[in-house]
């Protein structure tokens, strides 16, 4: 077995796909292909599949995957609109002279995992979502954010990774920081945002991974977190949250049961708490809209 090879683990009936990250003697570190889940397993727990094997649940969460990215560009449409008839409903002049311009909410995403970055950045531009994203080891990100956030000065904060209930032997409280392998680092980054961003309409947070202290992170300050229910998140569920609060107008609180239930694990995945969108239109049309590195739309 090799590092990069696909694998499952017999002891759970191979029902997630991982890829192994790491070998250390009789034991490998591996990361969900789908999920935001980081485990280590015996070697000999492991069982190496082709590229081409989809577990049955994998298979789920990518259909599902696609169902959430084609209500995510259906809202974007949706919202494109509304933007034209609230300017049309307002201007006087002729629809050429009535042009104007689109500000979403500005997203900053660390993640944990690299690919899921990867992923990640690229929905966003599907979206025409502007956003930064940098590769962050999770216990690294509240010093990350204390450097970032002044300079990106984002309107939404993703704080994301790998994490999960860590396996002991004794009996283990779901309610403790420490039984988990990286929550605590991003309650650590959460409280530096907040900080930095009191108000929880100036700037929303959107944090957590698989199995994740929901209320934990919830209680340090994040508007959306992981995991309710401790279950495993998919990896792009804390984007498609943030998506949505980038092009929910400022005028209007993000629909929880909308977006929670649209997310590819549902509200036993994703929670939050009533927040206001940061979508905003501009007038007249920007001849050079690359200076607010907005979305361009015309009426």
């Amino acid at each position: 077995m090799n590092l990069g090879d696909l694998v499952i683990r017999k002891s759970y009936g191979g029902d997630v796909t991982f890829r192994v990250e790491n070998i250390v003697q009789n034991r490998a570190v591996i990361k969900g292909t789908e999920f935001r889940l980081l485990a280590d397993s015996p070697l000999d727990d492991l069982v190496q599949v082709p590229p081409t094997r989809i577990t049955e649940r994998g298979q789920q969460a990518q259909i599902k995957a696609i169902e959430s990215l084609s209500w995510l560009r259906k809202d974007r449409q949706e919202q494109s609109q509304r933007s034209g008839e609230s300017v049309s409903g307002t201007w006087t002049q002729s629809p050429k002279e009535a042009a104007y311009f689109e500000v979403p909410g500005k997203v900053l995403h660390l993640d944990g995992d690299a690919l899921y970055l990867k992923k990640s950045l690229s929905l966003y531009e599907q979206l025409r979502i502007p956003a930064e994203g940098h590769h962050i080891h999770e216990s690294k990100m509240a010093e990350t954010l204390y450097r970032l956030l002044p300079r990106v000065r984002p309107d939404i904060v993703v704080i994301t990774g790998h994490d999960g209930v860590l396996k002991q032997q004794q009996a283990y409280d779901l309610y403790s920081l420490s039984s988990y392998k990286n929550s605590q680092n991003f309650v650590a980054a959460i409280q530096v945002a907040r900080d930095y961003e009191r108000n929880f309409d100036a700037l929303t947070i959107v944090a957590g991974a698989c199995q994740s202290h929901f209320e934990a992170l919830l209680g340090t300050g994040a508007n959306f977190a992981s995991s309710p229910g401790r279950i495993l998140i998919h990896a792009l569920d804390p984007v498609y949250i943030a998506a949505k609060a980038s092009f929910t107008s400022i005028r209007d609180t993000v629909n929880l049961s909308d977006v929670l239930n649209h997310t590819i694990s549902g509200n036993q995945g994703m929670g939050g708490i009533e927040t206001r969108g940061s979508f905003r239109i501009g007038m007249p049309r920007l001849q050079n809209l690359a200076t607010l590195k907005v979305a361009p739309s015309v009426m």
